[in-house]
């Protein structure tokens, strides 16, 4: 099913929408419990059917992804069947992939530059001529104009053809990466409308940056790739059929993820440590080096790029040019004060960062009721907070006052054009407005203005103080709003402002440079927002080009994280928590070591035995939503009911529609499945694509036939037994990225299975409604 598609259908039957129940855990007073709630929850019931969460603004069926190799017959014979010249094929194709991914999204962050820099810089040329020629109100009207249009197209594109490409994607590419299956995430119109509407949403002067929806874009470019194209769009590849499995994609997922990193702030290092850090929930060694050689080959194609674009040979691109600090030509020495501003500054960014997480989630909750009204509230709440951010960058640099030119300045005072330090806005000659520098330019340009050295009285105290409090409400209120955003560049531009300040505060006891102070404000308020330590502190040491910053950037991020953590989760956390997608972390829930497997597997439980009747398999498929069910032998296949292991439900369909039935009950076995089907026939297709119930056509007389289930029957399914600790249990689950763990009774003389553990049974909200009286802290 569509995930779009289902969404009436979804809402109708679940009784959903507007009127979320919010059901309480019994835990925690109703206020408290509302606060951590997911913004929908659904009914506790048996798991007969997927669950739901909310992908971009709409409600939608998700299930898990199939990680784990199904070693049945088929596949056991399909392996053994494959000659050197296709496992070298397989390995050579891996490679190719990542190197294509790599190109793609190379060319897509530089395509977003350099359409951003080029409508951007109109706009703002714009303005800054009608502000010369003392036409205020008309380059007031010209440049919220500019903005309005730009951002209703955004909205437009994102709420009628990808809903599920607002917001900057990451929590979504986070879940994916941890078997969460919610396909139009990274559906081709997802990356259609990620790739516009970032360009639109950007330009249109909204604080958001495009670093995030990079993530997603080098994602969904690695989604398409992987599954062999789109059929819906008529963009196949044959040559792909070796990755029709979860397995395979998840890994250039990843890759994708950390191109999208590498596109954005052209930091191949930053970007694989990202994927590590924060996106993939499994990793590898091999994965290690395809992801490092993409991001490779993403840093090679921007480089180029940007060489060939020197020359002015792509209109106003390279006048701010992709993000890039370069801060080396500043003295780094530090002394034991500045540690102490150190100090100070991580703590300010751990509890800043821990508001600004807790201020988000009640403007996201809040913003959810409006989107469910449907797109026209969408575009126009994205108009509302258009015009307000046009309201503030244009009516707050009156509030700054004229500031007389620095004497022997390399660059020219008051610049000319849209990029520089000194913005003229309606200042007399010779003179310049610190705030318009900061507000009427590009959000890249704003954080080259805050990070350049040996400029501590550049900017007024007031100023900082007033574009800190702007930027950090503003990124806020902007970040729920139907366009593809992210929050990168509103966190390290609220970040610097106020690292300005302490600088500025603190310049008789520290030597460090206010641009450094800067540096280290971002890097405080990232780990504070984001609890990201490692890929943050290499992706600002590549920004700015600053070794010697490292031990300070290290320490501002572990003081930030560790105050923040007190507070919150990560926002990206937060957020996946309230779309209800159900996330298995790495570590157990305490709750968990007080209860066993047995506890928590539902009923009741549907077995086939490894000959079964036909008509038994389509009335269990008919009525259930499983998508795995145990095989048992019995006599005469076997001397006692055993567990032979656990069919997939799409194997099913497969199999029924070929329709391989015998009227004797007797197993065919692999041989004579071979002459009918091939390896591939049950395969996993792309996005969406898969076999549904309603394709198959069983006559009446068929229904009294039988089938061997033995063929693609994983023989090898992952078993615990009912006695062990839910906890360890869990753990288990998500290292081995399962979608089944099927549990076995303790002592003999019982049924060969208890039952499966599927990812909704380690959830909180299935454990603490079982189990109520449950503290979830202990």
């Amino acid at each position: 099913m569509d995930l779009r598609e289902g969404t009436n259908d979804i809402e109708s039957m679940e009784g959903l929408g507007r009127d979320v129940e919010r059901n309480g855990s019994g835990f925690e007073d109703e206020k408290e419990a509302g606060m951590r709630q997911p913004l929908l929850l659904r009914k506790r019931t048996m798991n007969t059917t997927s669950q739901i969460a909310i992908v971009g603004a709409n409600v939608c069926p998700i299930e898990s992804l199939d990680y784990e190799i199904v070693e049945n017959d088929l596949f056991k014979q399909d392996w053994r069947s494959r000659k050197k010249v296709q496992i070298f094929q397989y390995i050579v194709l891996k490679w190719t992939l990542a190197l294509l991914i790599g190109l793609a999204t190379g060319l897509v962050g530089f395509f977003n530059n350099l359409a951003v820099e080029n409508i951007a810089g109109f706009k703002l040329l714009l303005t800054s001529n009608l502000m010369l020629e003392h036409r205020f109100f008309a380059a007031f009207l010209a440049y919220s104009g500019c903005n309005l249009v730009l951002a209703a197209a955004a909205a437009a594109i994102c709420a009628y053809i990808a809903p599920a490409a607002a917001g900057s994607g990451i929590p979504e590419v986070k879940a994916y990466l941890n078997g969460i299956d919610a396909h139009s995430i990274l559906a081709p119109s997802t990356l259609f409308v990620k790739i516009f509407g970032s360009v639109l949403g950007v330009s249109a002067g909204f604080v958001l940056g495009k670093e995030g929806p990079m993530v997603h874009t080098g994602a969904c470019i690695a989604n398409l790739l992987g599954q062999g194209g789109s059929r819906k769009y008529h963009l196949t590849w044959t040559w792909l059929r070796y990755f029709k499995n979860d397995r395979d994609r998840r890994d250039l997922i990843t890759c994708g993820a950390a191109a999208g990193v590498a596109a954005a702030f052209r930091a191949p290092v930053g970007g694989v440590l990202f994927a590590l850090e924060e996106a993939a929930s499994w990793w590898r060694s091999a994965l290690l080096w395809r992801t490092f050689f993409t991001t490779a080959v993403v840093a090679v194609v921007l480089r180029a790029f940007i060489e060939y674009c020197r020359g002015g040979k792509c209109g106003l691109f390279g006048e701010g040019g992709l993000i890039m600090f370069d801060l080396s030509s500043t003295i780094t020495t530090y002394s034991t004060p500045d540690l102490v501003a150190i100090l100070v500054l991580g703590v300010i960014g751990g509890v800043f960062g821990g508001l600004y997480n807790y201020l988000l989630d009640r403007i996201l909750r809040t913003y959810s009721i409006i989107n469910e009204k449907g797109a026209p509230f969408k575009i126009l709440l994205t108009i509302t907070i258009s015009l307000l951010t046009s309201c503030c960058s244009y009516g707050l640099p009156w509030l700054a006052r004229c500031t007389p030119c620095p004497a022997d300045l390399r660059e020219q005072c008051p610049t000319i054009g849209r990029s520089g330090n000194f913005k003229n806005f309606q200042c007399p000659p010779g003179h310049y407005n610190d705030l318009a520098s900061l507000f009427l330019n590009t959000n890249d340009d704003a954080i080259r203005n805050l990070f350049s050295g040996n400029t501590d009285n550049e900017f007024h105290m007031s100023t900082l103080f007033i574009f800190f409090t702007a930027i950090y409400f503003l990124g806020l209120v902007t970040y729920g709003v139907a366009v593809p955003s992210g929050l990168f560049i509103p966190v390290i531009l609220a970040g610097a402002s106020y690292g300005r300040i302490v600088g500025t505060l603190l310049g008789p006891i520290s030597d460090l440079d206010t641009g450094l102070f800067a540096l280290l404000g971002a890097a405080s308020f990232l780990g504070g927002t984001m609890r990201m330590t490692v890929s943050v502190c290499v992706i600002l040491l590549e920004l700015t080009n600053d070794l010697l910053m490292l031990p300070l950037v290290m320490l501002v991020l572990l003081i930030s994280k560790t105050v923040a953590d007190s507070f919150n989760p990560g926002v990206y956390d937060q957020i996946v928590k309230m779309k209800g997608l159900p996330y298995m972390e790495a570590h157990a829930e305490p709750y968990m070591r007080h209860l066993v497997a047995g506890d928590v597997v539902s009923g009741p439980l549907i077995t086939f035995a490894g000959v079964e009747k036909v008509g038994n398999i389509v009335h269990a498929l008919r009525l259930t939503g499983h998508s795995g069910f145990p095989v048992i032998d019995e006599p005469p296949f076997s001397d006692a009911p055993e567990l032979c292991g656990l069919v997939l439900r799409s194997h099913l369909l497969v199999l029924l529609k070929g329709k391989s039935f015998t009227k004797e009950r007797v197993r065919t076995g692999v041989g004579e499945l071979l002459q009918r089907f091939g390896a591939f026939d049950f395969a996993k297709p792309g996005s969406g694509k898969g076999m549904k119930f309603e394709d198959l056509d069983i006559q009446e007389e068929e229904m009294d036939m039988y089938v061997d289930l033995h063929p693609i029957t994983n023989t090898s399914p992952y078993t615990v037994v009912e006695t062990m600790s839910l906890a360890k249990a869990a753990v288990l689950f998500r290292q081995l990225g399962l979608r089944h763990l099927c549990v076995v009774p303790k002592t003999p003389g019982r049924p060969p299975i208890v039952g499966i553990l599927t990812r909704h049974d380690f959830m909180p909200e299935h454990i603490l409604g079982l189990f109520p009286h449950f503290n979830p802290h202990k």
